[in-house]
Parts: C-alpha cells; structure tokens; sequence
C-alpha cells in the first residue's frame, strides 16, 4: 500500500491504520536506543528504524515498528513483509495516536513471539522492557523511568542509559 508522504500503514484489529511518523522530538531518544542496542544484537541480526512491515499471520496482523532488531538473513527474500518470527526486539515509541495499539494489541502479539519488547512512553517519559515470550503473552516486564538504567535481558544482556530520553 502506499502511504502519503511522512505517514506509515500497519494492520490492526482487521484493520489498515495509517499514521504519521514520529514527532521530531523522537529521533534522539530513538537513535540513542538504536545504537545502544545495536552494540549488543545476536549474531548476525541488526538494530533498524528504517519503515518495514512484519507479519504475524497467526494473530492476522502486520506491524511496523519503530525500531526492531532482526535476522539479517530474513532479508533476503523477495516480497514487501518480513516474518515476524524474524524480529528479536522491538521497540514502540507512544504517541497520543499510538499509545492504545502499542500496550494492548501490539503486546499481546508480540508477547507470544518476539524475545523482547520495549515500550518507551513518551508520554509517562518510562520504558518498560517486556520478555519470555510465550503462548499466552509474556511472562516477565520491568519499568523504570527515563534516567534511570534498564536491564534488557538475553539475547541482548544489557543496561540501556535512559539519561537522554
């Protein structure tokens, strides 16, 4: 599908949702995010912001993260999704627009795949780290707010530095 320019297209609840990037205020503490995730990714998976959508064909959604870590080698194939068995983090930054989808629907999917998962309440200014996927969402969260460090259990095994979010 294509978007108007500075929008972006997922699929929720059913439903084609188009929305409009990130506000300016968001690139720091993405990027800040981004390269401290990216020193400590799995073999072979990278830390990205760029708009891809994933797809979780079990639940009948698709999503496009803010920012995501992922198997290199999923890249690969022809085709405009990449499989969301793919992805070993991902991260949502809350907008007003966002925030419902991003602690609801998106943690209920993602908790039944995805190893970790970072929300990052612009709004609350706290991250949460959700981990230990399972059948019926995930089993373990911390939140701390922004400024003070947060543990990112394995794969990645890691404190991120909220100081400038």
């Amino acid at each position: 599908m294509d978007t108007p320019d500075g929008f972006k297209a997922e699929l929720i609840r059913g439903k084609i949702v188009v929305s409009p990037f990130s506000a300016l205020r968001y690139l720091r503490p993405m990027r800040a995010l981004r390269k401290q995730i990216e020193a400590h990714a799995p073999k072979g998976h990278f830390a990205e912001t760029s708009p891809f959508l994933f797809s979780f064909p079990t639940a009948e959604r698709a999503y496009g993260p803010d920012l995501f870590v992922a198997d290199e080698a999923s890249f690969g194939e022809e085709g405009r999704h990449a499989d969301g068995a793919a992805l070993s983090l991902v991260a949502e930054f809350t907008s007003l627009s966002t925030k419902d989808a991003d602690w609801n629907e998106k943690l209920d999917v993602y908790g039944r795949l995805v190893p970790v998962y970072l929300v990052v309440d612009m709004q609350d200014s706290e991250i949460t780290c959700f981990w230990d996927p399972s059948p019926h969402g995930y089993r373990s969260r911390t939140t701390v707010s922004f400024g003070e460090p947060l543990h990112v259990p394995e794969p990645f095994d890691f404190a991120i530095d909220t100081t400038g979010f």
